[in-house]
């Protein structure tokens, strides 16, 4: 598994914004100066996560971005998933899919299962305030 650069950055984002976190505004070139990633990259990135309701934005001079809710309550998993879609590493273990038609006679179906839950477990035992406490 590998995640994308928009994966990483959109982490990064919400990172950065909940070690900033005091109800204010953040303009995107603030925080394109501090991650060092180009605006016009991080207004896509932006944008995903505000369709998935992660942040408010407002335009204007004192405009910019913060978290819609406090960085306890960002599950890494989420965000992630918002960006990257679906972490399962063959379709045939995702929860939610259909059963496959050999999964009777698979013999490596419960490996697969197995990982699916891993990852998926490990990615949803972090949230946004754990990050950035563990980097302080």
């Amino acid at each position: 598994m590998k995640i994308s650069t928009k994966g990483r950055y959109g982490l990064r984002v919400m990172t950065d914004l909940a070690a900033h976190y005091n109800d204010e505004y953040i303009s995107l070139k603030d925080i394109a100066a501090r991650l060092g990633i180009t605006v016009k990259y991080l207004e896509q990135i932006v944008s995903a996560l505000s369709k998935a309701g992660y942040l408010d934005s407002m335009r204007g001079t004192n405009g910019g971005h913060r978290l819609a809710k406090a960085p306890s309550e960002y599950v890494v998993g989420d965000i992630l998933r918002t960006m990257e879609g679906n972490f399962s590493p063959v379709e045939c273990a995702a929860e939610g899919m259909k059963e496959c038609p050999i999964s009777d006679t698979c013999a490596s179906l419960t490996f697969w299962k197995g990982l699916d839950d891993v990852v998926n477990k490990y990615i949803d035992s972090y949230t946004l305030d754990q990050l950035v406490i563990s980097n302080k």
